[in-house]
């Protein structure tokens, strides 16, 4: 993979949906039925592979974890 290609696909975000969800005793299920979007897209966000969101649904996805933008989303460490 070149450089640019790594850069474009490492956003240096972490999304700590699943820790938020173990800490909640919720599942993915129950949070994609909470807040109306896929169980797929849940997973993208979930394992980092997700290129945006919408403000709509981080709004929705917090509202639904009870917790701030900045829990759910932070830096990564750079390597």
């Amino acid at each position: 993979m070149t450089p640019a290609a790594q850069d474009e696909e490492d956003s240096g975000i972490h999304c700590r949906l699943d820790e938020l969800l173990a800490a909640r005793g919720m599942t993915l299920t129950q949070l994609s039925e909470r807040v109306g979007v896929s169980i797929v897209n849940l997973s993208v966000l979930k394992n980092d592979r997700a290129r945006a969101i919408r403000y709509s649904t981080l709004r929705a996805i917090c509202d639904a974890l009870q917790c701030e933008v900045g829990e759910l989303l932070v830096l990564a460490p750079r390597a």
